[in-house]
Order: structure tokens, then C-alpha cells, then sequence
């Protein structure tokens, strides 16, 4: 089996998307395959699984069992997390199944820091930063996000999720889930140039530093920059950064060239990519893969950055 029947041979959540963004397929086609999201995979187990008070494992950031009194481990099964897999999944925010889990959370979720309501965010970027990106994406009005996000946007361009205690240099991790958030909030209500200039600005932060160097000696920040990863949760790595430039500067910037060939060199003879960071933490379930094996989620995006970047066509199945 050739790469795309092995991308092809999986879930609806990544059917459409290979369809879509690989194979230029007919839009009719693609949505008809998109609205199996909401029924059918990963889609529609994370929906089944919401809980009547529209939370999924009884949290919005920490699910009901984590014990307060012990240091907390990551945990990806509460309802900020399955709202950004919701989202990177494509259900669609016009679907049934969305307005009503989205409305769930939006009359019922509240967060753990300040009681407020999720669509309202909280403290930390990196967390408002994925919170925005789903709010945009399923239509709710997430305006205060904005406006929390840009209050604490750093000189240096950036973010991080420790400014609040004095850290006055940003985070790949709280940038990229920043500008993320940004992104999408200027595609679902129009560029508004306060928004644009942070995010931009942002962007400039991980440009400055071809996308994993430090930008005072040239070196790597972190060896697990360069280790691909999905799904990403609140983390950078170099797919994420080029998957994000890959929407927001379709006119590619050079500074993204060196990041690129070492994406590039990752692929195996065979035309798949490896999961090779697995961020640890309790799950619902896996995405069909695992850390050191083939993985589909990073193939159809390592593949969808290399055909923006190189402005190459659309993939063929083999023998056609």
C-alpha cells in the first residue's frame, strides 16, 4: 500500500483532510466524509463520552479525579483538551452534534483559577491561547480571550505562562498556542490590527529563531523542538510551527527553510513520518499510534507543509 491509501485507510477525522489538502478532491466529497466526524471515529467517541454537565471527565482543565493535595501530572481527558482535538479532528462547528456540545460547555464550564466561564478564559496563555482557537473555530464569542491574551503579550515579542511571576522572556510553547489562538480568531471575525500586530509579532519570535534556535547563540533551545509529536496539546515542536506559517504566511518566509529540511530529512523511504514524542498523560483513548511507529497524524501534516512549501500538486494514489 502506497502512502495515501495508508493515510486514506484510517478515520474520518483524517480522511477528509488527506482530501482535502492532499488530494485537491471534489468539495462535495470532502464534506460528505468531514460530517462522519460527528457520528462515526474519534469524532464521535469524544462526543458520546461529554458528561450531562457538558464536561468531559468531569473538569475543563484537570479532570474531576485529580487530587489537589499531590502534585499534578498531565492529563489530556478534560473538556479543554477534547474541544482542541475536536477542533484539529474538523468536526464541524455548523453540525448538530457541535452547537450542542459547544453550547454544553459554554453555559457549564468554568475555570478551576477563577470561576469564569471557559469562553471567557483565564490566566495562562499557552492554556487561553488553545481556549481562543476553539472558541473562533466553533463560532462562540471569545472577545475576553482577546483581551487577556494581549494584556499579556511580552516586549520580546512573545508569551509565556510564567510572566505573571516575573518572567520577562517568552516561550515557544505559550507562543505557539498564542498566535494559534489568534489565527483563528481573525479568520472567523476579520483582521482587526491590534490582533494581527501580536500575533504577528509572535510570529516574529519563533522567525527570529528559525523556528527552534535560540536566538542569542544559534543554538537548539530544546532537542524535543526537533522530535515530532502529536497530538501537540499545549507543546511546540517545528511541525507545529510550519503547520501554523503554512496558514498564516502562504507566501512562505525564508527563515522557515532550515526548520523545513529537517522535517524533510525525517521521512522514511517508504513516504511516512514517526511519532517520536509522546507527551505523557492520561487519555480517553489513542489515535492510532504510537511513540517509534509510523504515524498518520504527522504524515498528512508533514505532508500538507511540504506541498506548501514546495508548490507541488496534489498526490496521486499509485497507478493513477
Amino acid at each position: 500500500m502506497d502512502v495515501l491509501g495508508w493515510l486514506l485507510d484510517s478515520d474520518p477525522a483524517i480522511r477528509w483532510q488527506v482530501m482535502q489538502d492532499l488530494m485537491d478532491a471534489p468539495a462535495d466529497e470532502v464534506q460528505a466524509e468531514r460530517a462522519r466526524v460527528s457520528t462515526d471515529g474519534w469524532g464521535g467517541r469524544l462526543l458520546s463520552m461529554q458528561g450531562a454537565d457538558g464536561q468531559w471527565d468531569g473538569g475543563t482543565y484537570r479532570p474531576a479525579w485529580a487530587d489537589d493535595s499531590k502534585p499534578f501530572f498531565d492529563a489530556w481527558t478534560a473538556t479543554h483538551f477534547v474541544l482542541q482535538s475536536l477542533r484539529e479532528f474538523g468536526l464541524d462547528p455548523r453540525s448538530e452534534q457541535a452547537r450542542r456540545a459547544v453550547g454544553l460547555v459554554r453555559e457549564n464550564a468554568r475555570w478551576d483559577y477563577n470561576g469564569e466561564p471557559y469562553f471567557d478564559g483565564e490566566a495562562e496563555p499557552c492554556i487561553n491561547g488553545i481556549a481562543l482557537a476553539s472558541g473562533a473555530y466553533f463560532g462562540e464569542d471569545a472577545a475576553r480571550i482577546v483581551e487577556r491574551l494581549l494584556a499579556v503579550h511580552l516586549r520580546d515579542g512573545g508569551w509565556n505562562c510564567w510572566a505573571e511571576h516575573g518572567d520577562a522572556v517568552s516561550s515557544f510553547h505559550s507562543t505557539i498556542c498564542s498566535i494559534e489562538g489568534l489565527l483563528e480568531w481573525e479568520r472567523a471575525r476579520g483582521v482587526d490590527a491590534a490582533v494581527a500586530d501580536a500575533r504577528r509579532a509572535g510570529e516574529e519570535y519563533l522567525l527570529e529563531r528559525a523556528l527552534f534556535r535560540r536566538r542569542s547563540t544559534g543554538e537548539v533551545a530544546d532537542p524535543r523542538f526537533l522530535m515530532l509529536s502529536d497530538p501537540t496539546r499545549w507543546f511546540y515542536d517545528i511541525l507545529r510551527g510550519l503547520d501554523h506559517f503554512r496558514i498564516a504566511r502562504p507566501e512562505r518566509d525564508d527563515r522557515c527553510a532550515e526548520a523545513i529540511e529537517v522535517l524533510r530529512a525525517k521521512q522514511r523511504p517508504r513516504g511516512y513520518w514517526m511519532l517520536e514524542n509522546t507527551h505523557a498523560g492520561a487519555t480517553h483513548f489513542d489515535f492510532d499510534q504510537a511513540e517509534g511507529f509510523p504515524s498518520r497524524w504527522i504524515t498528512l501534516r508533514a505532508l500538507r507543509v511540504l506541498r506548501w512549501w514546495d508548490g507541488s500538486g496534489p498526490i496521486r494514489a499509485a497507478g493513477e
